[in-house]
């Protein structure tokens, strides 16, 4: 089977670049990425691709290149439905915040919605590509629906997980490590050479790899699930680092250049957010606890639970630090993203930090140089701690990095943007109240001239002159 239609229903930080890149390999596909969401659709159309609604290095070029020649951005759901040979699901799978599995299970209302839309509207056979990360077994419950619900429209299943890393989304969709495609080999051989053929316009055949649904689905949990408890494991011996005297930094080189270990992922850190790890964990201790693995699923939490902890700690290192009492002092934030080369801030460090902070009546200064004012409150606002008015008088958001910083009490670094170490500090300093203050939560700046300069200056895991 040769595709040359496509639909993916999501608009979001996996289905639009992915969609992009697809498009721009495969000129001969027409590709179509729908969304019920106006706003961010007509953003995806904007005549300044500057102003998409996802910033990634290197993706609004892609975008230009192959938007109106057959990259298609619309809220016509069930029009691209119809059209489409193959779709892609690529909605949220966010935690669950009620009923059963709350807090830990995914919430798959969407996948759901989605698959009954497509039975409701297909006329033809239909490939369904799973995009969204989903508990194992996702796919059967998808295909019941569609078999039971459509009009005698034959759907086959494939689930092909994303592993883009935010930041770095379009180098890793352009040279990916692997792409993953489950799908049922008995019946679904047809679908899988399909999707295979779409990526190997640009992907070497060796690195597309084939795998029955359930090893597909669950080897992205598992994928995202190994690197958090990297991140939450270098974490944690960075508190043993603060305690004994070491450096985190020279540490984490240590044991990574041992080559059954290496570099990746041993950053120390005020601890890791997006929408991917602590949602995937979460999923997989619940998806562990329904079979009856308690242990399996009470190892996994604990990534998590190291990770609160290393948030927690920064903050109230900034408390303690400051004569324990941040009331009415103003501490400035560099940085609201939950790492460099994003405008996502879900599960940012930051929030939970300026949180805390808030309880103890500060005044937080905010600047980032993509995340916006209506985000960053937004992202306060979906804690429900506070009043959407308490928020807004505790929170100022700053346009000029210099700015932020001008009569503060401190600073903390919660995104490690390459920008920050080229400021000049010196200028900083003496703008800032004294003792000035800098807590260094990803690691970035060099002590030794930070202290050189004046400032009292604390970094994750000792890294401290």
């Amino acid at each position: 089977m040769k595709i040359t239609s496509i639909c993916c229903i999501g608009a979001g930080y996996v289905g639009g670049p992915t969609m992009a890149i697809i498009a721009q390999k495969c000129p001969n596909i027409k590709v179509t990425v729908v969304d019920l969401n106006v706003e961010r659709i007509a953003a995806w159309n904007d005549e300044d691709v500057n102003n998409i609604p996802i910033y990634e290095p290197g993706l609004s070029d892609l975008v230009a290149e192959a938007r109106g020649r057959n990259l298609f951005f619309s809220t016509e759901v069930e029009k691209a439905i119809d059209e489409a040979q193959m779709i892609f699901i690529s909605v949220n799978t966010p935690t669950k915040t009620y009923g059963l599995g709350k807090g830990m299970a995914a919430d798959l209302k969407y996948i759901e919605l989605c698959a009954r839309q497509i039975a409701a509207v297909a006329k033809e056979n239909k490939i369904v590509v799973e995009k969204s990360t989903l508990p194992v077994r996702t796919a059967e419950a998808v295909k019941n629906i569609l078999d039971n619900t459509g009009n005698g429209v034959q759907f086959q299943i494939l689930s092909n997980p994303e592993f883009l890393a935010e930041g770095t989304a379009v180098q890793d969709l352009l040279h990916p490590d692997r792409v993953l495609i489950g799908g049922d080999a008995t019946n679904g051989q047809e679908a899988i050479d399909a999707l295979v053929e779409v990526y190997a316009n640009w992907v070497p055949k060796e690195k597309i790899l084939t795998t029955n649904l359930w090893s597909s689905e669950l080897s992205k949990l598992t994928a995202n699930a190994f690197l958090a408890q990297r991140v939450s494991s270098i974490n944690a011996m960075s508190e043993l680092c603060e305690k004994t005297g070491a450096d985190i930094n020279e540490l984490s080189k240590a044991i990574g250049m041992d080559s059954r270990i290496g570099p990746k992922f041993l950053k120390a850190s005020v601890g890791f957010g997006g929408s991917c790890f602590q949602k995937d964990i979460l999923n997989l201790v619940y998806i562990a606890k329904t079979y009856g693995l308690n242990k399996v699923a009470d190892y996994w939490e604990q990534v998590v639970i190291m990770n609160d902890h290393q948030k927690r700690r920064f903050s109230n290192n900034i408390v303690q630090t400051l004569y324990n009492t941040v009331s009415g002092k103003k501490i400035a934030f560099l940085g609201w993203a939950f790492k460099k080369d994003t405008n996502d801030t879900r599960e940012s460090a930051a929030i939970n930090v300026s949180d805390f902070l808030l309880n103890e009546q500060a005044n937080i200064a905010v600047f980032d140089p993509r995340v916006k004012e209506k985000q960053i409150i937004n992202d306060l606002i979906y804690l429900k701690s506070r009043s959407i008015e308490d928020i807004k008088k505790g929170i100022t958001v700053y346009n000029d990095p210099y700015e932020v910083c001008k009569d503060a009490h401190a600073i903390a670094i919660l995104t490690e943007w390459d920008e920050f170490k080229e400021y000049d500090w010196q200028k900083i300093y003496n703008n800032m109240q004294k003792p000035a203050f800098v807590f260094d939560g990803r690691n970035i700046l060099d002590a030794k001239k930070m202290t050189e300069i004046g400032f009292i200056f604390n970094a994750i895991g000792g890294a401290n002159e």
